[in-house]
C-alpha cells in the first residue's frame, strides 16, 4: 500500500483521476478552498481538453498551493498535453504554446511531469524537471489481440506523417504478415478529417475492414459526422479524453482504459522504481 501520498483531480477528467485512484487503493482527495492537510507526495491528474484554458488554469492554481503549504514533491500527470500541437514555429509571430504550458508548469512548482504519447517528443525538452513519457501501444496491442481475429493479416497504417512514429512499433509487435485488414494509428486527432479520408482511400485500393486506433481524440467540429459517414469497423480511442458524450453519437467508437497505465507510473515513481517497464508490459 502507498503510505503519505494524496491524489488530487482538476474537473477536466474526474472519471480517469477516479479509476487511477482505484487502481492504486487510494481516495481521491477532495479540493477545498479553506483548509488544506499536509501530504508529503501529491499528484494532481489532469488532461488537455474540454475548454482548455481554464482547464489549464485550475490545475496550475492547484499545484502552486500545494508548493506553497510545502508539500514535498509534486507530480502533475497530463495524459493528453495541451497545446500538444503547438511544438514548433511554423510562421514567424506564431508562439510555441507548448513551451509556454512547460514554462507554466515549472512556475507553478511542478517538480515531476508524467505524460502519455506527446504529438512531438521534442516537448520532453521544454522542460528543465523530469518528464516520464508513457505509451499506449501496449494497451493498443492487447485490444487489438482480443478483438480482431485478423490481426496477422493486417497492416498498421499512418493517416499522415505524424502518425507514422507509432506504426512500426505496433507493426513489429503483431508481427503482421500481409493486409486484408488496415488499422489506422494516430496520436491525436481533432475534426478526423485525414483519417477518414485515408479509410476511404484504402478501401479503393482493396482492403476489407478499416480500424482507427487513436490516442488523444478531441473529436471537435464535424469529426462525429465524418466517422459515422465512413468505413470504419471500430474506432479505438483512450480515455486520456472524456468520451461519454461522443459515444452517445457514434455507436462505432469503443475506449481503452489506460488509468492502470497511470496508477502503475505513479507507484513506481513513489517508490523509486524505474517507470521504463511499462514499455514493454501492460500492467494487470
Amino acid at each position: 500500500m502507498i503510505l503519505n501520498i494524496k491524489i488530487f483531480s482538476s474537473s477536466s477528467h474526474q472519471d480517469l483521476s477516479q479509476e487511477t485512484a482505484d487502481c492504486l487503493g487510494l481516495e481521491l482527495g477532495k479540493v477545498v478552498t479553506k483548509k488544506f492537510m499536509y501530504v508529503e507526495n501529491v499528484y494532481i491528474i489532469w488532461s488537455g481538453c474540454g475548454e482548455i484554458n481554464n482547464n489549464l488554469m485550475a490545475p496550475l492554481i492547484m499545484i502552486n498551493t500545494c508548493k506553497i503549504v510545502s508539500a514535498s514533491q509534486l507530480t502533475a500527470v497530463i495524459p493528453c498535453f495541451p497545446y500538444a500541437q503547438q511544438d514548433k514555429k511554423d510562421k514567424s509571430w506564431v508562439t510555441i504554446s507548448a513551451k509556454l504550458v512547460a514554462n507554466m508548469l515549472s512556475v507553478a512548482g511542478a517538480d515531476h511531469i508524467i505524460t502519455m504519447d506527446l504529438h512531438a517528443s521534442q516537448i520532453q525538452g521544454f522542460f528543465d524537471i523530469p518528464v516520464n513519457y508513457l505509451y499506449a501501444d501496449l494497451g493498443v496491442l492487447k485490444w487489438i489481440r482480443e478483438n480482431i481475429s485478423e490481426q496477422k493479416n493486417c497492416a498498421i497504417v499512418s493517416s499522415d506523417a505524424g502518425g507514422a512514429k507509432g506504426v512500426n512499433s505496433i507493426e513489429d509487435r503483431l508481427n503482421v504478415d500481409f493486409d486484408l485488414v488496415a488499422i489506422l494509428v494516430d496520436d491525436m486527432v481533432d475534426t478526423c478529417g485525414t483519417i477518414c479520408h485515408a479509410a476511404d482511400k484504402l478501401l479503393l485500393a482493396g482492403v476489407t475492414r478499416v480500424y482507427a486506433i487513436l490516442t488523444h481524440s478531441i473529436f471537435c467540429g464535424p469529426a462525429i459526422s465524418h466517422i459515422n459517414n465512413t468505413c470504419f469497423k471500430a474506432v479505438v480511442v483512450s480515455n486520456t479524453i472524456p468520451q461519454d458524450d461522443k459515444m452517445k453519437h457514434c455507436s462505432k467508437i469503443q475506449v481503452i482504459d489506460i488509468s492502470m497505465i497511470l496508477a502503475e507510473a505513479i507507484r513506481k515513481t513513489h517508490n523509486e522504481e524505474s517507470v521504463s517497464y511499462l514499455f514493454s508490459h501492460v500492467p494487470l
